[in-house]
């Protein structure tokens, strides 16, 4: 199996390809696609669909992941962020490769072993878990990260997801909604 991790990005976009085969990682490749700083936004983005679809083409992913989207304090920051992303979803639909989202807690803890892991400490777990020599960019350490997280993580997400999804169509849906409106009062209540 072959896994695509992204860290989008409008200025920066990090990529990284993982390979498994058994218990065993492998890197395969990674890079970091940086649009023109001076051009436009619709350019910046064009440059990405671009650049990421010659990566989908030349290693032909199974799956992909991203980070799930994190509120910043810069509402622009945001936007720009939800822009990259929107490109990298679109690019992954139309190449048919079903795509996982990962908090970045989740990746963090995955790879460190602490969810509040600094940056450094996930990449130099990249390096390691990799067999790098050297530690990659932190936009390409940030996707391979993804890429591990997602076949360490993906396929248990997966089934985890299909056995609520059976047992949520198990339920009547008064039942359902009131469990979800509870879960919904707790998600706020933290």
């Amino acid at each position: 199996m072959i896994a695509l991790g992204i860290d989008p990005g409008t200025r920066a976009l990090g990529w990284g390809v993982v390979a498994q085969s058994g218990n065993r990682l492998r890197h395969v490749a990674h890079g970091v696609i940086r649009p023109g700083g001076k051009d436009s936004l619709s350019a910046r983005l064009a440059h990405i669909a671009e650049a990421l679809e010659g990566v989908l083409e030349r290693h032909r992913p199974s799956l992909a992941s991203v980070e799930t989207l994190f509120f910043h304090k810069d509402p622009q920051a945001a936007a720009k962020l939800g822009h990259a992303r929107g490109v990298v979803l679109l690019c992954l639909e139309r190449a048919s490769i079903p795509l996982h989202e990962h908090a970045p807690a989740r990746v963090k803890l995955t790879l460190t072993g602490h969810g509040q892991a600094e940056k450094r400490q996930v990449g130099m777990m990249v390096r390691a878990v990799l067999g790098l020599e050297e530690l990659p960019p932190a936009d390409a350490s940030d996707a391979l990260a993804l890429a591990i997280t997602e076949l360490r993580l993906g396929p248990r997400t997966t089934a985890l997801g299909a056995a609520q999804s059976s047992r949520r169509r198990s339920l009547p849906p008064h039942v359902q909604d009131a469990i979800d409106r509870a879960r919904a009062r707790g998600a706020t209540a933290r």
